[in-house]
Parts: structure tokens; sequence; C-alpha cells
């Protein structure tokens, strides 16, 4: 076996990124799981049903505000016969019961037609504006929900890849750690080192391996995640390629950003158009001591037609037809109604008191959201350019220690120290790149400007393709042999 030298490490250290690589034919980028996203992530679709169901709110408002009408019309057959008992008397004045058999036929048709308009009524017109505001606030909460949508995926998406970062980086340095083990197994057999170098080696590798299989768990989470929201596996993903641009917010003004989002944030815009709605509440509320004022108007007809026999004896035209006219106004003054009026204001004003309420509590959260996003994108650029110089200083020390280690300077403890201060700057600067795009796309998103153009425009960094789908790992495929 030849000779495993400090490049043969560095080599496997650096290689988990080139060995995730696929071909395009199977590549999926943001932009095509955004949009599978938006055809199958199911609280969108739900949201969508929700504003779709509240718009309704606007012309059931003015149903009750426009012109009643309605008809109707009938026919009817009605058949009945017996006997009625009677007292008669006879000639010399003597008196005698008898049954009088008798049979009735009746038929009937009968129409009306009938028109009411509703000429002042202060609750339903305080009910039309409170429909406004519910269809706004539906319609802000279906944006929010859309830009939501965004910011889910790209969390998802950009969860998976971090995870997937962070288990090449485990999976290289376990594979390091091995030959590691092997090498001060021999070393050890020849005298040059003592045998707890070797248990050293061997309890670093062991516990690479374990966290081996945390990360296949951790990236396994990822991907339940990122299916929930569009219904499918990916076997790969689109990451950030080395070139990824590090931008500071236009405009770099963090109360700007600030201002912004106290405009534009859907969420408060909704919880301000639930306020103005409970507002309208109140308002129709207090209706119920107010008069109301309509006009009606019908017109009916009936037509009755009676046919009797008694004694045999047919009767016909007994019946009669009815043709009716009405048209008036109804004045109606509520008087007392049990307390119920009063009940209903009393919750009407405190549903109003909560719903400002709401408005403060997202007033105060958007500005949080947003201050905290802006300053995640500043120190997110920092960050990945540190990180960056730290990894390169990393790789320059795991390298000088090899060396010392060869000639003397330096011990076992201090290699394997060296390669998980390596594997911690790999993992930490994926992450730090994931993040910085992550508070860029919530700052975005508190000022409600995250739009589908800002897909494109992150879907445009991606420029490196990594494999994703494992399979589902057993406890025994995860943890490698030792050697």
């Amino acid at each position: 076996m030849r000779k495993i030298t400090h490049h043969d490490l560095l080599a496997l250290l650096g290689g988990a990124l080139a060995l995730a690589c696929a071909t395009a034919a199977s590549a999926t980028n943001f932009l095509q799981v955004y949009h599978q996203a938006l055809l199958h992530d199911p609280a969108y679709s739900q949201a969508r049903a929700n504003y779709q169901a509240a718009r309704e709110a606007r012309p059931e408002a003015w149903a009750v505000l426009l012109p009643q009408l309605s008809a109707s019309a009938g026919e009817t057959w009605d058949h009945s016969s017996g006997q009625n008992g009677q007292i008669n008397s006879t000639s010399t004045g003597s008196l005698y019961s008898s049954q009088l058999p008798y049979a009735e036929n009746t038929s009937g048709k009968t129409w009306s037609v009938s028109l009411s308009e509703n000429l002042f009524s202060w609750t339903d017109w305080m009910n039309l504006k409170a429909a406004d505001h519910q269809v706004a606030e539906a319609q802000a909460n279906y944006q929010a929900a859309t830009q939501g949508l965004i910011l889910t995926t790209a969390q998802a998406y950009f969860n998976v890849l971090a995870a997937l970062d962070t288990l090449h980086a485990q999976q290289s340095s376990l594979k390091a750690l091995t030959l590691e083990t092997a090498r001060a197994r021999k070393e050890y057999q020849i005298g040059m080192i003592a045998i707890t170098d070797v248990q050293q080696a061997r309890a670093a590798r062991d516990a690479a391996a374990a966290e081996v299989i945390v990360n296949e768990q951790a990236l396994s989470a990822a991907e339940d995640q990122l299916q929930a929201i569009t219904g499918r596996q990916y076997r790969t993903l689109a990451e950030p390629g080395p070139d990824l641009p590090l931008a500071l917010p236009n405009p770099a003004n963090r109360q700007a950003w600030v201002r912004a989002a106290l405009r534009r944030n859907l969420s408060l815009i909704a919880t301000r158009f639930a306020a103005d709605a409970a507002r309208d509440g109140v308002r129709a509320a207090y209706g119920s001591d107010i008069p109301t004022v309509s006009l009606y108007a019908s017109r009916s007809y009936t037509d009755n037609g009676t046919n009797e026999a008694v004694f045999g004896q047919l009767f016909h035209g007994l019946g009669g037809a009815n043709n009716d006219r009405q048209i008036g106004i109804e004045f109606t003054l509520p008087i007392f109604s049990g307390g119920g009026d009063e009940a209903r204001i009393h919750q009407s004003e405190y549903q109003s008191v909560a719903a400002n309420d709401a408005v403060e509590v997202a007033s105060r959260s958007t500005i949080q959201q947003a201050r905290t996003a802006y300053l995640g994108v500043i120190t997110g650029i920092a960050d990945v350019r540190a990180l960056s110089q730290a990894l390169i200083a990393s790789k320059a020390a795991y390298v000088a220690t090899e060396d010392g280690y060869k000639v003397g300077r330096e011990t076992e403890v201090d290699v394997l120290n060296a390669l998980s201060t390596l594997v911690s700057a790999q993992t930490n600067y994926a992450t730090s790149r994931y993040g910085y795009i992550d508070s860029l796309i919530q700052l975005q998103y508190a000022a409600g400007m995250l739009y589908p153009t800002q897909v494109r425009t992150i879907n445009s960094w991606l420029t490196r393709l990594v494999a994703v789908a494992h399979g589902a790992p057993t406890p025994e495929g995860m943890t490698p042999p030792m050697h």
C-alpha cells in the first residue's frame, strides 16, 4: 500500500462537492422548485381558496341593498265526500234524523309576484363598507401568502443544500480520519508513535462516524420539508458557485427599509384592513337602534273552482276568483330586544379594540423583522468574506501541521485538531452563504417586495449542480467499516 500524503487527505476533504456534481439532464434549480411549489403546495392552495371565498363577501353585502323580487305559482286539487247528519220533521211535526250524502271537488290556481326594496338601513350600508375592507384584507393576506411561498420554498431549498454541504464535509472528514487511523496503526506497529496516538485517532474517527449518521438524518428531514411544499423529491439541486455576488441592500439604510416595511408589508396591511372592518362592524351594530325604511309591492291572483253533489244533484260554479294588488312603505323602529342589541354593540367594540391592538403588534413585529433582516444581510456579507479567508487559512494550517508531523514537530493530536478545524471552516463557510441569501429574502419579504423577479435573480446565482438523493440509508450503510 502506497504512503498516504497530506495531498490525499486534502483531496478527500475538498472533493466532496466535486463528487456530488451531476449532469443537467436531471437537474432542478430554484426557479423550477418554486414553480412546482406554486402548483403543489397545499398551504398556498388553501390561501388562494380562502381569498376566492372572501371575495364573495362584497356581492353578498350588496345583495341585501338591491331590489328583492320573488314569484310563486301553484295549482291544487281536492276531493271530499261523506255524509252529514241532520234532524228533519214530518208534516205532522214529528222529528227524525237522517244522513245527507255529499261529494265536493275543489280545484285552485294561484300566482303571486312581490317586490321589495330597502330604502334605508344603516346596518346594511355599514356591512357593505365592512365587506369592502374584508375583501381588501383577504387580498392582502393572499398576496402575503404568495410572497411567503417564495420565502418558505427558499428556506426549505437552502436548508437541503446546507445539510448536504455539512454531510459532505463530515463524510470527507470520516474518510480522512479513517486513513489517519490506519496510518497511526502502522506507525505504532513499527514503534514510531505511542498507543495513545492510535486510540485518539480511532476516537476521532468514531466521533466522525456518529456525526455522519446525525447529518444523514438532518438531510433526510430537510428533504422531507422541501417535499411537503413541492410534493416531490429531487435527485439534484443547483447551489451557489464560487462567484456568489455579495451586494449591500439598496438603499443601504436600515431606517429606509423599516419605513418601506411599514408602508408595504402585506401582513401589516391585512391587519389594518381588518381593523377598518372591525370599526365598520361597530357602526353596523349601532344600526340596531336606527329605524329602517323599505318599499314593498305585490300582485297575486287566486282562482278556486268548486263542484258539489248533494242527494245526487250536482251544483257547479261555487268557487270564486281574487285579484290582489299591494304597494306600500314600511317604517320599522326597534324598541326593545331583550338586551341583545346592546350586547352586540359591546362585543363589536371589544373586537375593534382587539383589531387595533393586532395592528400595533404587527407593526412592531414588522419593524423587528426589517431591522433583523437588514443586519442579517450586512453581517452575512462580512461572515461570508471572513469565513472564506478562514477556510483558506484552515487549509494552509492543516498542510503545515501535516508537514510538521512528518518531521516530528507536531503530534497526531495536532493533526486531528487541524483536520477538525478545517471541517468546521468548510461547513461554516457553506452555511454563511445560505444565511446571507436567507437574510436577503427575509428583508425583501418584510418590506413587501419579494416578487418572482427575485426568484429568477437568486436562481442566476446557482451555477453548480449537486446530487441530493442518496436513497434510504441503513445503520450498516451509514457507518463505513474500519480498515
